[in-house]
């Protein structure tokens, strides 16, 4: 085997065999292009499978190449820097009273995150290589690894079995819930809809197309607030000092019918017209839970805008809503950095949300969003089977196309009631009856889209492969099984490996989601334009009062200020959650009952 590669402008003539080629990091691979006798080759930072894969060490000047060396032995590992943010709490005490620290590192988080996040996109989900479309085509999602080819030995590339296992079998052994799992560190019910809230604004799979296509922009637009387009965006709106539609039932502020209103609204069971309103997400009728959130944010949209009014006097409709629906986005990153995922963290380093620390970097602002990370975002063992609300108990089943729920009991007990809630623990054996179907759809679309092993996916993200089942997993009989239907951890599913991993001690997730899920999530929070130095002042946000209220958002005060009873519990922690349930649980450890 001989061939003539180009790198950088070096040469590497009759390579020694494959396997002396592996980096230390396994995360740089050699495509060659081209005929055996003069090969052509590209070497950039992924993993593709398809063809025995050629890993080598970029040739560099010795002083650099010790440098390189020197800079990789002193940073410390994902999970090295998991556990220093989890611990020594007086430590981070300190840290987090001293601003210009505090700042410095979370200056390095956006930075060191978002780097690992390729942009522009370079891979789109028709191609195993780059092309012009994965950049400019807007209308699928970008891919962070190329498919597998279709011509591989196996579906996963070269490794495992030349069929994958059976979806309703795998599903039946590995999915569905037993017995409900509380999240073992106390995250809330309230917490569990705000995620899928918050998401379904960029996730926006057009599934007539196909499961490669989404149907809207690429990153926190506020499109669940304010509707899909232009169109439905005028409907939801008054036309009144900037405010969105609204009626009074209850002597509380609700979402109007969609009868007064006519926009797009899906259900997955029939609705009487008495519960379907009128809601920025066709969704979110569906559920309670993101009923209670579209209409706090509606209600937050009309207070900012009579804030506004008394700031502007002079201002028209048009302004008003424009300006409101800019300080609702400035507040929902806030809220989502430094809440949303500070809960998802459990760090003990306060997170904070400031655009002017990436000012001067060279960071680009433009975001696109990833098949994988959607898929990594399937988070329904979040859902428990019941909900308390108000010592009234109610079943999934209940929920369902129930939105008058929240209105039945009112905006406070509702938030309250889910602040007390735990949610459910993402790991094995724990998708509730009603979210199988979602997750076999899931399954389906990873295997169309030909998605690389989890393996994989873990080298591209800076992480080292698992070497067998057991360290996957961290449980023998879950290992044993994972064994049968795969044979190869090379082999393994992305979906099934982000489940069945074992999760990280004091977190909510395994170690993939984590460093997988936080590069994504800050590139695309971070790559907002009002992040932009262009946006982020004053001006854009109506002067030193909308300033105020995107610089001192938070959840409570979105549920509080827009209440006319006493402020309830607003919590994305169940209050009062021991700590100690976690050792209970032996949290780095998967549970299996077989």
């Amino acid at each position: 085997f001989s061939t003539q590669c180009m790198d950088d402008g070096f040469e590497l003539n009759d390579p020694p065999p494959p396997q002396t080629y592996l980096d230390k990091k396994q995360n740089s691979e050699l495509i060659c292009i081209g005929e055996a006798a003069h090969t052509e080759c590209d070497c950039v930072n992924f993993s593709m499978l398809g063809v025995p894969m050629l890993f080598y060490n970029k040739i560099l000047p010795e002083s650099s190449t010790f440098t390189k060396r020197i800079k990789l032995w002193l940073k410390p590992s994902p999970s090295t820097l998991h556990n220093l943010l989890i611990g020594n709490k007086w430590f981070w005490d300190i840290v987090n009273s001293i601003p210009f620290i505090r700042k410095f590192i979370m200056k390095r988080v956006y930075t060191i995150r978002s780097d690992i996040i390729d942009s522009p996109p370079t891979y789109d989900n028709e191609h195993s290589y780059i092309t012009v479309d994965a950049n400019y085509n807007l209308s699928f999602f970008t891919r962070t690894l190329p498919p597998v080819p279709i011509d591989c030995p196996t579906p996963m590339g070269v490794a495992g079995q030349t069929n994958l296992p059976d979806i309703d079998e795998l599903v039946q052994k590995l999915f569905v819930r037993e017995k409900f799992k509380p999240e073992p560190r106390g995250t809330s019910a309230l917490f569990s809809f705000y995620a899928q809230h918050f998401t379904h604004q960029f996730f926006k799979t057009d599934i007539k197309r196909g499961p490669q296509y989404q149907w809207g922009g690429h990153g926190v637009d506020m499109t669940h607030v304010y509707g899909k387009d232009k169109h439905d965006e005028h409907l939801l709106r008054s036309h009144a000092d900037g405010k969105l539609k609204f009626q009074t039932i209850n002597d509380e502020d609700w979402p109007p019918f969609n009868k007064d209103v006519g926009v797009e609204m899906k259900y997955i069971l029939p609705v009487q017209k008495d519960n379907d309103f009128a809601l920025g997400h066709s969704f979110f009728g569906n559920l309670p839970g993101l009923f209670m959130y579209a209409t706090i944010w509606m209600r937050e949209h009309n207070r900012v805008c009579d804030v506004m009014r008394k700031a502007h006097p002079d201002w028209d409709d048009e302004r008003l809503f424009q300006t409101g629906k800019l300080i609702l986005l400035g507040s929902t990153i806030r809220i989502t950095v430094e809440e949303y995922i500070q809960q998802l963290s459990n760090y003990n380093f306060k997170l904070l949300f400031d655009p002017t620390l990436l000012f001067g970097e060279p960071f680009q602002y433009q975001n696109r969003v990833a098949l994988e990370f959607n898929h990594l975002y399937h988070w329904h063992p979040l859902m428990p089977d019941d909900f308390n609300i108000g010592g009234t108990n109610y079943t999934v089943k209940d929920f369902l196309v129930n939105p008058k729920l929240v209105i039945k009991h009112g905006m406070a007990n509702f938030v309250d009631s889910l602040s007390k809630q735990n949610a459910g623990s993402i790991t094995v054996k724990n998708h509730g009856k009603y979210t199988l179907a979602v997750v076999k759809e899931l399954m389906k679309h990873g295997r169309t889209l030909r998605l690389q092993s989890f393996n994989n996916y873990r080298k591209r993200f800076n992480l080292p492969a698992h070497k067998s089942f057991q360290e996957l997993t961290g449980n023998k009989k879950l290992a044993k099984v994972l064994e049968n239907f795969y044979g190869d951890i090379d082999a393994v599913e992305f979906y099934v490996g982000l489940i069945t991993e074992k999760r990280r001690p004091k977190a909510v997730f395994g170690e993939t989601i984590v460093e997988m899920g936080a590069p994504y999530s800050v590139k695309g929070i971070m790559a907002n334009p009002i992040c932009s130095p262009k946006y982020w002042k004053p001006s854009t946000f109506g002067g030193d009062v909308g300033w105020e209220i995107v610089n001192t958002a938070t959840l409570k005060k979105l549920f509080c200020q827009n209440l006319k009873e006493n402020c309830p519990e607003v919590s994305f922690k169940v209050p009062n959650f021991m700590q100690s349930h976690d050792k209970n649980i032996k949290g780095s450890v998967n549970r299996l009952v077989i």
